[in-house]
């Protein structure tokens, strides 16, 4: 199975929107066999969204964040037992744009550990900003990786996945685009991480995941080539055709 995942983001601006672009997705979805799609929508639209969402093997609701604590005084926040009570399965946690809001790697473990405690698929983000010639950036995912998966039960693999982002890679200011290769070194690392964590079997077992810049020309390299598991995808997925058009490419390729 692979996993194709949609953060939406801070998109699109009304409801009316989010429910055609979700009723496109769920349509694409209906013949898929090996792949799974997951959009992950902004937190005031769940709701409404998850209302009457069938669950099925192949599509899947998610969120883009949530809070360590299943209750308390923390205005704005959104507890993982909330998301699980509306029927969501993952929550993206460690994202580049909220580490670069000065979450810590502490604050990442702690909320998908209490996401998985929820039985939601914790999708836990790393990724280097920049990429020296000395290799140090190896030692930073490693340490950031590491970190991250501190406070998950070494027996709590089932609901986790791994989200590779090379932050350098991606938007406007991007140093290059990246390849396949630079993904498949990642990939042996990250694997060997999770083997160390949760044992040869379980390790093995995590899906890991590739997001940045990726589209139709790209989304088969980074599969087979660099051996991802899956793809996190931004802003195409809020466009049927182009999300589609990825979506399909993978089942094709993958069936």
């Amino acid at each position: 199975m692979k996993f194709i995942i949609g953060n939406w983001k801070m998109y699109p601006k009304t409801l009316k929107e989010a429910k055609a672009i979700l009723a496109a997705h769920r349509r694409s979805a209906r013949l898929l066999k090996r792949t799974k799609v997951v959009i992950c929508a902004p937190q005031v639209f769940v709701g409404a969204l998850a209302t009457g969402l069938r669950k099925t093997t192949t599509f899947a609701l998610g969120a883009q964040d949530v809070f360590w604590e299943d209750e308390g005084a923390r205005t704005g926040e959104t507890s993982p037992a909330m998301l699980a009570s509306l029927g969501l399965q993952y929550v993206i946690v460690g994202h580049s744009e909220r580490r670069a809001l000065g979450e810590t790697n502490k604050e990442v473990s702690q909320k998908a550990a209490q996401a998985m405690k929820h039985k939601l698929t914790a999708v836990l983000c790393v990724g280097e900003q920049v990429r020296d010639d000395a290799g140090e950036y190896f030692g930073l995912v490693r340490s950031q990786l590491h970190a991250s998966l501190a406070e998950i039960p070494k027996n709590a693999s089932a609901h986790l996945m791994i989200a590779y982002e090379p932050i350098w890679a991606i938007g406007s200011k991007a140093l290059r685009p990246a390849a396949p290769a630079d993904l498949h070194e990642m990939t042996i690392l990250i694997r060997r991480e999770l083997v160390a964590h949760f044992g040869k079997t379980a390790g093995f077992r995590v899906p890991i995941l590739y997001g940045g810049s990726v589209d139709e020309r790209n989304a088969e390299g980074f599969l087979t080539l660099g051996e991802a598991d899956g793809l996190l995808i931004g802003r195409v997925s809020l466009s049927p055709e182009g999300f589609g058009a990825i979506v399909r490419l993978v089942e094709q390729k993958h069936s």
